[in-house]
């Protein structure tokens, strides 16, 4: 398929940028050993509370952390954490989230560059925080390419709402349908939908083809694949 020509293209970040579990499994495996202080029975109900298998060092697919906001991790977590680790909570994920190792699903540099060579505006819209947003671009020495950067904490209402990426447009001057949304969550299809956005989903989160494909343009292996489709 060969999309309509585009003038912009809007990334999310974790599970389309960055591979979702090579990504993250690793993080929140270390951010429950912190927050049980050695309890196992702690560590079991935090574990549970995010859908998250510390044997398989795995997601589940339902996990609300997956398109989720960083401040919705954290009240699901406080519950079951010492409340002087409870107070802290909100800072303690944002700063360690920053550290997290992303690991991309493709070379990225190259990708971009070419994105960019084609007249392409870039932009990425998570629902992560601006700041880790910011803090893995530039660690994945790729930040240079994106024009704007949006996280839940920027001004926006998070995805599924299409706000961000209406913010995202308006920012760039250009009009919605100009823009494809390229995600791995229906929250990112369905803000796209609701943006006027082409809406194009890749498999490099933990949602697979056939949940994707009914809100998509166009469903994508990973972000790789995406040039081949341009007119």
């Amino acid at each position: 398929m060969t999309l309509p020509p585009l003038r912009a293209v809007l990334f999310d970040k974790d599970g389309t940028l960055f591979d979702f579990t090579a990504s993250w499994a690793g993080w929140m495996d270390g951010v429950i050993e912190t927050l049980s202080d050695g309890c196992a029975a702690r560590a079991g109900a935090i574990a549970q509370a995010v859908r998250f298998d510390r044997g398989a060092r795995a997601f589940d697919p339902s996990s609300p952390l997956i398109a989720g906001t960083l401040d919705e991790g954290a009240d699901l977590i406080r519950p079951h954490i010492a409340p002087d680790r409870a107070e802290g909570l909100g800072d303690y994920l944002l700063e360690s989230s920053k550290h997290a190792a992303m690991v991309p699903p493709v070379p990225l540099a190259p990708l971009l560059q070419g994105l960019r060579a084609r007249g392409l505006v870039l932009g990425v819209a998570t629902n992560d925080a601006e700041a880790s947003a910011h803090a893995h671009l530039h660690a994945a020495g790729i930040a240079a390419y994106f024009a704007h950067v949006l996280g839940y904490d920027s001004g926006y209402a998070p995805k599924p709402a299409p706000d961000m990426l209406l913010g995202f447009a308006a920012r760039a001057g250009l009009p919605a349908n100009s823009v494809a949304m390229v995600g791995d969550s229906t929250h990112d299809l369905f803000a796209a939908r609701a943006a006027g956005m082409v809406t194009i989903g890749v498999l490099t989160g933990l949602a697979d083809a056939a949940t994707l494909a009914p809100h998509a343009d166009l469903v994508l292996p990973d972000i790789g694949h995406l040039p081949d489709h341009l007119g």
